[in-house]
């Protein structure tokens, strides 16, 4: 199906007309919904005649939220084009690999990596378009509003295919490997936003503000069109900095925002929390990570009832599952370890080796399917194969559904340790350990074992000022979830690999006790 979605803006800015719909807190720019809209059609018309970006060309942004959100969605479906985005905080080598990989016509760039990066794509016949006046002449560098004097604001005109042009790519977080690129279509993205408001409990509405601190190149820069087309205010902040974070809540009176479990539990200890008013705040998503069950309670008791769950994916645009807040006030606190329950517009399948489904309890991969699952990854015929069958994207995570539909995700594949022939999981073992009140996180992982080809070890991040015993810590475990799961040995550390986004990256902890082994499993 054909959309022009200038036009379905164009609905969405006469009925919000004055209304705030954009605010760039580093930046100081705020745009009322008519005035966003009327300045993406103008991005669009400067992309096509001024940059010559036209169906089939890609652009690569490397950028802060503050300016990455002039060319997210409301943009990027306008136009034709394929807007790539990256994470402002992936390394050079990263950001070097993925403009070889996408080969971009046009890269829009933070000025603060023009020294570093201009020479390299430069040399690649890339057209640098840098967002801040330059303070260096650099042969072949433009200046975004520069490009924009005297462009019209009018509809560009553009129609897309809704299910089968590719307008946005994004690169998959690499925590378990080498990242691979997503592609999206239209329909893949407001599929996202369908499926935020098909839940059975309200988040979206004319009153929200949306506070994006985490990268909206990533799982943040879900709520963007479900915020847009309520009549919300869209609100951006650069830095991750949760004393900032807390100081724009108040500011901006926001009332949504994320944050991955690991800043959650600094959130507990930290002074801004309490000294600034977050009385305006009514819900926190929170996933990309498991949490802690115990620590949850303790943000609850803290902040009260405003945590939500989702359990989403790259590869499927939408929350697959989601714990609403009335889940959370369960009386079976067994709740509070699942991801929620399926969402009513999924297909959510658990199955086993042979690509079966599995009964309700029992263990499985988790599959799949909707209207926002992508069709596959970019120039990668052998990952499209190996991660898609029917439609149905192969998560790689294991989990199981209860009766009731609420998902558990035990682990990842790639994650479970094989002890003496028992599977443990590596969050199962974590979550015990994140129990205990000295515990800030914890990190799991099979070590190589002569006898038992691997064994549990932890590593261990301890709460400031608290201290443990290891043979406590142990104890603790073993009378959590048993002898078998407990962790053999534990070392504690100062702190644990994070990915840009916030994840413990346990493959690099893995990593450093399989270096020298010939066999990378037990």
């Amino acid at each position: 199906m054909k959309i022009n979605f200038t036009q379905v803006m164009s609905q969405v800015a006469m009925r919000h007309a004055d209304k705030e719909a954009l605010v760039n807190i580093e930046r100081k720019r705020r745009f009322t919904y008519r005035e966003l809209h009327l300045f993406t059609n103008r991005v669009v018309n400067m992309m096509r005649e001024r940059l010559q970006l036209r169906r089939g060309d890609t652009y690569l942004c490397i950028l802060e939220n503050d300016n990455l959100s002039l060319l997210h969605t409301w943009t990027v479906l306008k136009g034709e084009a394929g807007a790539v985005w990256t994470n402002f905080r992936d390394s050079i080598d990263e950001h070097r690999w993925q403009v070889g990989f996408i080969k971009p016509k046009v890269v829009f760039l933070e000025n603060a990596l023009l020294d570093r990066y201009f020479d390299m794509l430069h040399e690649r016949g890339v057209t640098v378009v840098c967002m801040d006046p330059p303070t260096i002449a650099r042969d072949g560098l433009h200046y975004f509003y520069d490009l924009l004097e005297g462009v019209p604001d009018a509809d560009p005109g553009v129609e897309s295919d809704s299910t089968r042009d590719i307008l946005i790519y994004r690169f998959t977080g690499g925590t378990t490997g080498k990242s691979k690129c997503a592609q999206y279509t239209m329909d893949n993205w407001l599929a996202c936003r369908d499926a935020y408001y098909a839940e059975n409990e309200t988040v979206f509405d004319a009153d929200s503000r949306y506070l994006h601190m985490a990268p909206i190149s990533h799982g943040s820069g879900f709520g963007m069109l479900p915020t847009l087309f309520k009549g919300g205010c869209t609100v951006t902040q650069n830095v991750a900095d949760l004393k900032q974070w807390c100081r724009n809540l108040e500011a901006e009176k926001v009332t949504i925002s994320g944050l991955v479990p690991t800043l959650l539990y600094w959130l507990l200890d930290l002074p801004e929390a309490s000294s600034h008013d977050l009385s305006a705040l009514r819900t926190v998503y929170y996933g990309a990570a498991p949490m802690s069950p115990s620590k949850l309670r303790q943000l609850q008791d803290r902040f009260g009832n405003i945590f939500l769950q989702i359990y989403g994916s790259t590869e499927c645009l939408q929350p697959a599952a989601t714990l609403c807040k009335a889940d959370h006030l369960g009386a079976d606190p067994k709740l509070l370890a699942s991801a929620g329950r399926v969402s009513p517009t999924v297909e959510l399948r658990v199955m086993d080796e042979a690509g079966n489904s599995v009964p309700a309890g029992a263990t499985g991969e988790v599959w799949i399917r909707s209207r926002a699952t992508i069709s596959g990854y970019f120039n990668n015929h052998e990952g499209t194969a190996a991660e898609f069958c029917n439609g149905f994207w192969k998560s790689g995570d294991l989990g199981y559904l209860d009766e009731q539909g609420f998902l558990y995700i035990v682990d990842r594949k790639k994650d479970m340790i094989i002890s003496g022939g028992f599977n443990v999981y590596a969050v199962e073992v974590e979550a015990a350990l994140n129990s205990h009140p000295a515990v800030a996180m914890s990190a799991v992982v099979g070590v190589p074992h002569e006898e038992w080809g691997e064994a549990v070890h932890a590593e261990i991040v301890l709460k400031a000022g608290a201290s443990a015993l290891v043979e406590d810590l142990i104890d603790h475990v073993k009378g959590s979830i048993g002898r078998f799961k407990a962790p053999k040995t534990i070392s504690f550390v100062e702190a644990l690999p994070l990915s840009v986004v916030g994840k413990v990256l346990r493959r690099q902890v893995r990593e450093k006790y399989w270096k020298d082994q010939k066999r990378q499993v037990g």
